[in-house]
């Protein structure tokens, strides 16, 4: 079993946290306190929550961008729009799931989500084929 959830824990952590901006993962900095414990956090999180089928990848990271930027999280937003671009989520629609905030956690929330998602996009080097891209 603990070899299927870290084979689990690696597909989708390769498939999350490959690509786009270098951002270092939360795992490294747990790493850095209590390594058994960083492992532990990991195969639940990637490992058993993150790689369920209830929801896709695309799906799954659109609802942490949203709970992120509700929380006014942005490091952890940066983190996130980014594992969501890599795993083909449409940029529009993660413009859309920041604007959606305002009714309920107000627009300080909309405006910090979009600085951290324009800063993703200019770091992928995607920020001037999404202004382009219509509206």
């Amino acid at each position: 079993m603990n070899d299927d959830i870290k084979k689990r824990t690696q597909e989708t952590a390769k498939k999350l946290w490959t690509g786009g901006v270098k951002l270092d993962p939360p795992y490294l900095t747990w790493k850095e306190f209590d390594k058994d414990l960083a492992n532990d956090l990991s195969m639940f999180i990637t490992g058993n929550l993150y790689s369920r089928t209830v929801l896709t990848l695309p799906e799954r990271q659109m609802a942490a961008c949203a709970m992120l930027a509700a929380l006014g999280a942005a490091d952890e937003l940066r983190l996130h729009v980014n594992a969501a671009l890599n795993v083909g989520c449409d940029p529009r629609k993660l413009a859309e799931v920041f604007f959606q905030l305002a009714p309920y956690g107000g627009m300080p929330l909309v405006n910090k989500a979009l600085e951290v998602f324009r800063e993703v996009l200019k770091g992928r080097g995607e920020w001037d084929a999404f202004t382009k891209s219509g509206k």
